[in-house]
């Protein structure tokens, strides 16, 4: 967490300042300068796990995606700062989409951070969606961090336009890990509840099926 902190937040800030204010480089040029230091982290972490799951494709996509859309369009600054602004509306309809699959996002995010990862953790927490309340638990949860990633997106687009670049720069990190971490900590939260709620209902259930059959 430090070392992405360090590389996706503090460092692009550094560049983006140092660039412009003593290099006399242009606010675009800066801004996709300062881009290089968060696709280091992605490649120092995939180097570090030694391996590529699912989560570190994820973000290779999504730094593709950036990249991609940076280099399409106007190259102002404030054309960039949008165009950053809109990837991460974007993921916010990527998980509103996963809604009509068999499977939202959610869920699978869920089995990489829920599960120890071996085999029979995977087999039982795949397990789980035969059960409505978990279904449930994993629709809802998919549907406010896509909702609020697109009024994410949406506040960072209209703040591009109210905020110079340099503000910009400085305030989109705190945004976007803001968002991120009050995220996890609803749904570490929500999750708590949902399953407080299971364990009840169950022993309910229970107590009722005994009841019956010493009545019976």
């Amino acid at each position: 967490m430090i070392l992405t902190i360090a590389l996706s937040a503090v460092a692009p800030i550094v560049t983006y300042n140092t660039l412009v204010d003593d290099h006399g480089w242009s606010e675009a040029s800066a801004l996709l300068a300062s881009g290089a230091w968060p696709v280091l982290d992605t490649a120092v972490m995939v180097a570090w796990r030694r391996k590529l799951d699912e989560f570190a494709i994820i973000a290779l996509v999504f730094l593709v995606i950036t990249a991609v859309v940076s280099l399409v369009g106007a190259q102002s600054a404030q054309a960039l700062l949008v165009k950053d602004s809109a990837v991460t509306g974007l993921f916010g309809l990527l998980c509103l989409a996963t809604l009509l699959a068999p499977r939202p996002l959610m869920f699978y995010f869920g089995r990489k951070f829920g599960t120890d990862g071996t085999p029979a953790g995977v087999a039982y927490y795949n397990d789980l969606w035969r059960f409505e309340g978990f279904r449930n638990t994993q629709r809802r949860m998919t549907l406010v961090w896509g909702v609020v990633y697109l009024i994410e997106a949406a506040v960072r687009i209209v703040l591009s336009y109210v905020l110079d670049t340099s503000t910009m720069v400085t305030l989109s990190p705190f945004m976007i890990y803001g968002t991120l971490g009050g995220l996890a900590l609803w749904t570490v939260r929500f999750v708590k509840h949902a399953k407080a709620e299971g364990e009840k209902r169950a022993a309910e259930a229970a107590a009722a099926a005994q009841a019956a059959g010493s009545a019976a």
